[in-house]
């Protein structure tokens, strides 16, 4: 009993730490946040975490991996492997709302409305809050903002530009 509970405990410690790790595009979010960590495990005394990309070719993954490691290590465990899963995909209806929240406060609108992979077909977005001043007087500029995750858009009310972190 004391083992299966030590497990448990030991497996926490190491789900809490590796979801601290932030996002390298987004700062202001951890990989908990984005919704790409999607399991922890400890075996033998090694961590096994399992991520999935926002896209399969995803340039941030490797850099993910290596502060998982060295977070983990910092927290104490010394054997740390990192699984890539990509299947099922990442979708934005796995970022937390608290994820969306700190999205909105950085100056990018968070994703609007949920992808269609469980509910049928994709909704007609009519249009996109500016994280600047609320306004939905909002057009899109290019179809990919700093990163393939983001559309570029401008508020016609504030003026300002900002990223939108598309549905998918």
């Amino acid at each position: 009993m004391t083992t299966t509970i030590d497990k448990q405990s030991m497996t926490d410690s190491a789900r809490r730490a590796a979801a601290r790790v932030p996002d390298p595009e987004i700062p202001v979010l951890s990989i908990e946040d984005l919704g790409i960590l999607r399991d922890v495990q400890v075996e033998d005394d090694v961590v096994h975490v399992f991520i999935t990309p926002t896209y399969s070719g995803c340039p941030a993954m490797d850099a993910i991996r290596t502060d998982i490691d060295a977070e983990l290590r910092e927290a104490g465990f010394p054997a740390v492997r990192v699984h890539t899963v990509l299947s099922p995909a990442w979708t934005t209806d796995w970022m937390s709302d608290e994820g969306k929240r700190k999205l909105a406060e950085y100056g990018i609108a968070p994703p609007s409305g949920h992808s269609a992979v469980h509910s049928g077909p994709i909704p007609v977005a009519l249009s996109v809050k500016c994280p600047h001043c609320g306004s939905l007087k909002t057009r899109e500029l290019s179809r990919f903002g700093s990163t393939a995750c983001k559309a570029l858009y401008r508020c016609t009310d504030c003026r300002e530009p900002f990223d939108y972190f598309k549905v998918h």
